[in-house]
């Protein structure tokens, strides 16, 4: 068994403002409701450019095992 990094977006306080779909490099984040950013773990990298430009700073980059 390994970990898995990847973004994860506290959806209580996301505005939705979609910076952070605008930076990743992989297309990981959508912002599919409206209402709150979500990250596909699947294609996140990790590298943190959404968590660096969230201007809500509510993206942060956890550890997952798998």
């Amino acid at each position: 068994m390994g970990n898995k990094r990847y973004a994860q977006v506290d959806k209580e306080y996301c505005v939705a403002c979609g910076t952070c779909v605008k930076v990743c490099p992989r297309q990981a984040i959508s912002v599919p409701d409206g209402i709150s950013a979500v990250v596909n773990p699947d294609r996140c990298i990790c590298c943190g450019l959404c968590a660096r430009e969230c201007p809500a700073s509510v993206i942060r980059v956890v550890t997952a095992d798998v």
